[in-house]
């Protein structure tokens, strides 16, 4: 009778472990995940960043273009 406790005693402490380290492992995988996605958000919003900087820099760039074709034109009139 006490052996069949101990086992089952020792069945039910390898179980809690198991349990305890399935635990464990789903935070740390909910963990990464998260850095995972951070990273991600932070690469697209430097990518947007930059892809508005390009196009406010090639905007201002056609307006200095057309503002020195004007000064030619009202130069030649």
């Amino acid at each position: 009778m006490s052996t069949a406790r101990a086992q089952l005693g020792a069945y039910q402490n390898r179980l809690e472990h198991t349990i305890n380290n399935a635990n464990v492992a789903v935070e740390n995988l909910s963990a990464s995940e998260s850095r995972i996605r951070d990273t991600d958000m932070a690469q697209e919003m430097m990518s947007f960043t930059r892809s508005q900087i390009l196009t406010q820099a090639g905007t201002a760039m056609l307006s200095q273009a057309n503002q020195s074709q004007q000064g030619v034109l009202s130069l030649l009139r």
